[in-house]
């Protein structure tokens, strides 16, 4: 299984910010990368993520904005 972030603007438009994690091994992996960069990814214009696991939604949208 590989675990991704989806990375979107509010309306669901795709965003690249500079870095993207790459893949996971693991969800708590993916939700704990997020968690410590969700600052850094909002300021670059990123509005909302999606977790991904082998290409399949698997949580979010969630908002990165209080």
């Amino acid at each position: 299984m590989v675990w991704t972030w989806r990375f979107e603007k509010a309306d669901g438009a795709a965003v690249s910010p500079q870095d993207d994690g790459g893949s996971f091994a693991s969800r708590g992996d993916a939700e704990s990368w997020v968690g410590e960069f969700y600052g850094d990814l909002a300021d670059q214009g990123v509005d909302q993520v999606t977790l991904m696991e082998d290409g399949q939604v698997v949580f979010g949208p969630m908002s990165l904005h209080a």
